[in-house]
């Protein structure tokens, strides 16, 4: 009877953001996992690819990836109850948002490497595109300024979102992902990225 107690245990911890890692081939803890989501207007311009290619380059390793069209209330649970967008930003702002995002599909993606997290914040750049600087990918691939969109009471189309923090990552990952969808596989540049 306690064994069986003891699988269910365990089989409760494993999520999509921790399936695969062990304390043999993550003993440290630094290899994590985030969530990016290509946003409607870097799908419908054409530069997910592109984008891409930047996290491939630098070492990431895709290990989860699906295009999906999430109603408001996939985006509700994302922006709202694991980032808690209403109560740091507003009620328009959060609105505004829904509205952009339920605009077309976007792609999700879950990349995996030393330090994830704050590696994708450091690529992609401010959350303004006007203040991102130049070599990240909101800095090279838009511009619009939050005054702009104010003005126009639009969202900021800003190509990307990424996962703000550890604990932030690991909420997103699992409530995109199932376990099922994470992939757990070796790449060739491993060796010299990790």
């Amino acid at each position: 009877m306690s064994e069986k107690k003891d699988a269910k245990k365990t089989a409760s911890k494993v999520t999509a953001a921790n399936i695969g890692f062990t304390k043999e081939n993550n003993p440290s803890g630094m290899v994590q996992r985030t969530l990016i989501v290509f946003k409607p207007d870097a799908v419908q311009r054409g530069i997910v690819g592109e984008i891409l290619s930047r996290f491939e380059r630098i070492g990431l390793k895709i290990v989860g990836a699906k295009m999906v069209n999430p109603d408001k209330d996939h985006y509700y649970q994302h922006y709202e109850g694991i980032s808690k967008m209403i109560s740091r930003r507003g009620q328009k702002t959060f609105d505004i948002t829904l509205k952009f995002m339920t605009s077309g599909p976007v792609i999700a993606m879950v990349l995996e490497g030393v330090e994830a997290v704050p590696l994708v914040r450091k690529m992609v750049g401010s959350t303004e595109p006007m203040a991102a600087d130049m070599g990240t990918i909101r800095g090279d691939y838009a511009h619009i300024s939050f005054g702009y969109a104010d003005a126009h009471e639009e969202a900021v189309p800003n190509l990307i979102h990424a996962s703000g923090n550890p604990e932030e990552a690991e909420a997103e990952v699992s409530y995109w992902f199932k376990p099922e969808e994470i992939q757990v596989y070796r790449t060739l540049n491993e060796k010299f990225t990790r």
